[in-house]
């Protein structure tokens, strides 16, 4: 068997471009995680990052209360944009990446 090191590097180059095309379009995914009807929301887009939060005023009357629906919230919105990604990758041909 005899292995081309030229057509290595053009599928290692191929892979790359791929690969940042599916990091530029994750950015566009945004996925919104609730907790407690919505007193608490979470907005995460596709680089797993949060971009915004939202608490009702209510739920800021119990300290304690309002942690967990935080945590609540964050993790409702990870297992979203998760779903969202792979969805999304998915369809750009590139099955099985999350």
């Amino acid at each position: 068997m005899n292995v081309n090191p030229f057509e290595l590097l053009k599928n290692a180059q191929k892979l790359q471009e791929q690969m940042s095309e599916i990091q530029e379009k994750l950015g566009d995914v945004v996925a919104a995680g609730s907790a407690a009807g919505g007193l608490v929301e979470i907005d995460i887009n596709g680089k797993l990052e949060v971009i915004a939060v939202r608490i009702s005023p209510s739920a800021m009357e119990d300290v304690d209360m309002l942690q967990d629906l935080i945590l609540a919230a964050f993790t409702d919105g990870m297992a979203k944009v998760k779903e969202a990604i792979s969805a999304k990758v998915g369809t750009m041909g590139f099955p099985g990446v999350m």
